[in-house]
């Protein structure tokens, strides 16, 4: 018995150092990790500080192509077709123009809430910008729709260009400004057409005489 109870109250000891380097071993581990998130944190705000107004301002923009599902984020946008016509016919009223009317048909659909998309921008390959244009009524294009949650919804948009805006040109998708407030990373989807000197000038010498918007 007296040889074998000083085992017995050793051993406790023992194991309670042990447990006792394990816990301060994990107490360590878990220093490091929220010291190492701290820095990667703290890089991340000196390098967004370091960024201008402009830089932080600007939007992120996810490219694609004609026909694909570009995920942007908040939303996935899909220009399906387009087309040029020399006027629009709309509550049975034409309206002309000097150049081409570009008709874009795009499909989008959000990830977690509605949106309403803005009106599109037709990028040159000079990097002249082209607004939709406001001859046509907002109501007839898809920024009058609800963009929903995993639900695809078609629609189109209106351009009035020249014809030499079309060659290597890009279409921009965004979600519409808001009035007073500008968001820092704004998602936006930007798609090449895929017309090169030769197709541009094909789609544009052979535009429909009249696009309508009236439901038949």
């Amino acid at each position: 018995m007296t040889a074998t109870e000083p085992r017995s109250a050793v051993a406790p000891s023992r194991a309670n150092r042990r447990a006792g380097r394990r816990r301060e071993g994990t107490g360590s581990v878990l220093l490091t990790t929220a010291a190492g998130l701290v820095l990667i944190i703290g890089a991340l705000c000196v390098q967004s500080l370091q960024l201008g107004p402009e830089a932080r301002l600007a939007p992120l923009t996810y490219v694609g192509a004609k026909g694909e599902a570009v995920d942007a984020g908040r939303f996935t946008a899909r220009l399906d077709s387009f087309s040029t016509a020399k006027s629009i016919q709309s509550s049975g009223k034409t309206i002309g123009t000097d150049g081409l009317f570009f008709i874009i048909n795009v499909s989008a659909k959000s990830s977690f809430e509605p949106y309403h998309l803005g009106q599109p921008v037709l990028l040159t390959a000079d990097g002249k910008r082209f607004s939709a244009t406001d001859r046509v009524d907002s109501t007839l294009t898809l920024s009058n729709a609800w963009v929903q949650p995993d639900i695809w919804v078609s629609g189109r948009f209106f351009f009035e260009v020249p014809a030499s805006a079309l060659p290597e040109a890009r279409v921009i998708i965004a979600l519409p400004a808001k009035a007073g407030l500008v968001e820092s990373f704004e998602p936006e989807v930007e798609v090449d057409l895929g017309l090169d000197e030769a197709a541009a000038r094909k789609l544009a010498a052979s535009p429909q005489d009249v696009y309508s918007t009236d439901k038949k």
